[in-house]
């Protein structure tokens, strides 16, 4: 499923949770780990791997400095290997949203992890924003524990609003769902709030947009999945990212997989980064951007 997953950490509590997962699902599917960390400035000898030391205080080289990050890196997550999973860790001075999304591409990443938190160096989640809206390569973000991340797959939600965003995203989940054999949701929710008119849209109005997006549903993705019979289909109504994580934590979603857009061509159809980020912060289970030119 992936050839090389990137891990990009700041040894922040977050981060430690989205290990986990990392690693597991670089076992599972036999994939190169990079651990990535970002400094913004090397000069300042500030690393969380290396707390007790300061780069300034005993004037340390750039090249010593990297090494002793990558050393405390080795500490901290050395347990999570298994032994047959051997990470390469990567120390890189820069913006951590930008150096993140430049390593991702120049290296070829076919998933890029992240902890679903705030940095300090930008305001509160500009980075992990950043990374999922410019990223093009799924973007696995976890805001917390997981229990079952990509070894015991039972549910997997592909939320979708007919968008090219959507498109991509739905090749992946259904990819996944099928290699793992799991079951998968097929989940659009109506937003009658933005449907273009003032009038509040009555129960009949509701009914009829429901059964006309399953139609859809239908149409566009149920096609492609030939034999492959293990889903379901809701649509509900009301705020989407409010709709889609009820919907996640009544079916007990293991995973959910939603599109992001790169270009402006698809930005009034594809997710609002508001529903993206709200999704992503909220969601009890790990959730899996994919960009439709990734």
């Amino acid at each position: 499923m992936f050839k090389k997953i990137l891990f990009a950490t700041d040894a922040s509590f977050a981060c430690e949770i989205a290990a986990k997962t990392a690693f597991e699902l670089s076992e599972r599917y036999g994939s190169e780990l990079i651990l990535l960390h970002i400094d913004t400035d090397f000069s300042q000898g500030t690393c969380p791997f290396i707390l007790e030391i300061s780069a300034k205080e005993k004037k340390f080289s750039g090249l010593e400095y990297i090494a002793m990050v990558k050393e405390g890196m080795r500490k901290r997550y050395d347990s999570l290997s298994k032994g047959s999973t051997e990470p390469e860790y990567k120390v890189v001075e820069g913006k951590p949203s930008e150096e993140i999304l430049k390593f991702a591409l120049t290296n070829k990443v076919d998933c890029i992890i992240l902890g679903a938190h705030a940095q300090k160096e930008e305001s509160a989640g500009k980075i992990l924003q950043k990374v999922v809206a410019k990223a093009h390569c799924p973007v696995l973000s976890i805001a917390r524990p997981c229990e079952t991340c990509f070894w015991y797959f039972n549910q997997i939600i592909f939320g979708t609003n007919f968008s090219k965003a959507s498109m991509s995203a739905f090749q992946f989940a259904y990819k996944l769902a099928d290699y793992i054999g799991c079951k998968l949701h097929i989940f659009h929710a109506l937003d009658i709030e933005s449907s273009g008119s003032s009038a509040i849209p009555g129960q009949k109005q509701i009914e009829d947009q429901i059964k006309e997006a399953g139609m859809k549903i239908k149409d566009i993705y149920v096609s492609q999945m030939k034999n492959f019979d293990n889903y379901d289909i809701a649509v509900w109504e009301g705020v989407p990212y409010i709709e889609l994580l009820k919907f996640a934590r009544k079916t007990s979603g293991d995973l959910i997989v939603i599109g992001h857009h790169t270009k402006d061509s698809d930005s009034e159809k594809a997710f609002s980064e508001r529903t993206i980020d709200q999704v992503i912060l909220r969601s009890a289970c790990p959730v899996l951007s994919v960009n439709q030119d990734g």
